[in-house]
């Protein structure tokens, strides 16, 4: 009987070896970084709950939208607190990255597809979206330590345009839909519908924002 509790004991205290460690080696702002994920995630989440309901309730698509700035609100402050107490690490880097993709590529994209872009090349292009986010997000962790920095050490300027801009899309939705333009009427209407090919012209605001944001020629100064 001791043994086999021995064999049961032996994996659970080997796993909280292995967990411990994670998170005592987090500094404050990594956890102020993990509040930008999760503001990502419940915006993802309202999305859901809003295309499982009643499409003319736009509670939780609001909250969708309303979510994802308080990520951004997040993002800066982790960096805030991160200067302040002069520590930060290589995991809080990684941390930061993937919190900016669920918060400002995956949420938008979430919000996007609530508000009526679901046709094939709609769903399309907002996985390219998404993608060049993701891209983006790793390019400037790969290259953000040869990047010319000003005195401060930080970077002069960003390659292609930072992931949060992408929350100018999420305001636009949220314009969209306080003014009832959401589904069969969203702006500048739909072409081909019914057929393969059908699509919304702007979509490809989507579109532009992923362009932008994997640009190597684009240089955004950093304030």
């Amino acid at each position: 009987m001791t043994d086999h509790l021995l064999q049961i004991g032996t994996p659970l205290l080997l796993n909280q070896k292995l967990i411990d460690p994670v998170f005592r080696t987090l500094h404050m702002a990594d956890f102020i970084t993990l509040l930008n994920g999760l503001c990502g995630v419940m915006s993802i989440q309202c999305s859901l709950r809003y295309c499982l309901g009643d499409p003319s309730n736009y509670y939780y698509l609001w909250w969708a939208i309303i979510l994802t700035p308080f990520g951004l609100f997040f993002d800066f402050m982790d960096g805030k607190v991160a200067r302040l107490r002069k520590k930060s690490s290589a995991m809080g880097q990684e941390l930061d990255s993937l919190a900016d993709l669920i918060s400002f590529g995956v949420a938008p994209s979430c919000c996007a597809f609530c508000v009526g872009f679901r046709s094939v090349i709609d769903t399309a292009v907002l996985v390219y979206f998404v993608l060049c986010g993701l891209s983006r997000l790793a390019r400037f962790n790969v290259t953000v330590a040869y990047l010319p920095k000003d005195k401060s050490g930080k970077s002069k300027y960003f390659e292609g345009t930072p992931i949060p801009t992408t929350l100018s899309l999420v305001f636009m939705i949220a314009y969209w839909v306080r003014q009832g333009w959401v589904l069969d009427d969203i702006p500048y209407g739909v072409v081909g519908k019914g057929e393969w090919y059908e699509f919304h012209p702007s979509i490809f605001l989507f579109f532009l924002s992923g362009c932008a944001m994997i640009s190597k020629s684009l240089h955004i100064p950093k304030i």
